[in-house]
């Protein structure tokens, strides 16, 4: 029994819709995915209905974007299984609206100094709460401006230093994200702690409790990221997580297909093990 809890669909910033992700999860052989698009629960009440169809469990899970104001970082994380989802509603829209607002100012800047249209633009981020870079940069390829969405002109237009069209937003503090997610009964697990160099942050937050686990698997993780992550799971008694962080086309490297870094029955087991205690706590 294997599979992958970190896919993203058309709900926030891949390419793909909530059942082609399930579908391709299928044929691909995974028992189980979780779609965790960003700050949002959109997924939940359809993805029921597409498990059951084509015989994938399908775990809701949502990827909070936090940030950590000690070391000015953004920071990811996971939450699994919320019992209460509902607590969650107003985080995701604060995150989105300021999103929103963002993406559009980026578009602005963008038709400004290249020629597509909002509807080009629009076309990739209907699906969609907000605009994401993907979809601008989608509409530019679709013009001819860019053979690939990661490169030159997305390094020229949103690099996180020198961007000439970023605009950026404010992400709620880490802090504020976890105990949204303890309120709500949810499984909390740090997202890909090396990719924002947050290894510091998580071994803080490791020593308050206030993680459930550590994504250990995942494509950008280093050998060495792997081992420091897996080493603290196991000092700490946490749960060991792992996925293939899906965008589609919108991937960030060509390793993050689905099923290219999976967990096995184990994990599942204890994930549902933390949920449920969450839910006796609550009788």
């Amino acid at each position: 029994m294997k599979g992958d809890l970190h896919c993203h669909t058309k709900l926030s910033d891949s390419s793909e819709g909530i059942e082609d992700v399930i579908a391709l999860a299928k044929r691909i052989g995974l028992d189980f995915i979780s779609l965790t698009d960003h700050d949002t629960m959109a997924s939940f009440s359809r993805s029921r209905v597409l498990a059951d169809r084509y015989g994938v469990n399908v775990i809701p899970g949502v990827e909070f974007s936090a940030y950590d104001e000690v070391r000015n970082r953004k920071v990811h994380i996971l939450c699994y299984l919320p019992l209460k989802p509902d607590r969650l509603e107003g985080l995701c829209i604060r995150a989105n609206e300021s999103r929103k607002r963002a993406g559009n100012e980026m578009a602005k800047l963008v038709m400004k100094k290249y020629p597509i249209t909002a509807e080009s633009i629009t076309k990739y981020s209907s699906s969609s709460n907000c605009i994401y870079k993907q979809h601008i940069m989608r509409a530019l390829f679709d013009a001819g401006y860019t053979t690939s969405i990661y490169g030159e002109l997305f390094q020229e237009l949103f690099n996180r230093e020198t961007g000439s069209c970023l605009v950026s937003y404010r992400y709620p503090n880490v802090y504020e994200v976890l105990s949204a997610i303890h309120e709500a009964g949810g499984v909390t697990v740090m997202a890909h702690p090396s990719v924002y160099r947050s290894m510091e942050l998580l071994r803080e937050l490791t020593d308050q409790n206030l993680l459930n686990g550590i994504e250990v698997y995942h494509p950008r993780n280093t050998e060495e990221d792997r081992a420091a992550c897996l080493a603290l799971a196991e000092e700490r008694g946490l749960l060991v997580t792992g996925g293939s962080d899906f965008h589609g086309m919108y991937s960030s490297t060509n390793r993050s297909y689905i099923g290219s870094e999976v967990v096995h029955r184990d994990a599942l087991d204890q994930l549902f093990k933390i949920s449920n205690r969450y839910k006796e706590s609550t009788r």
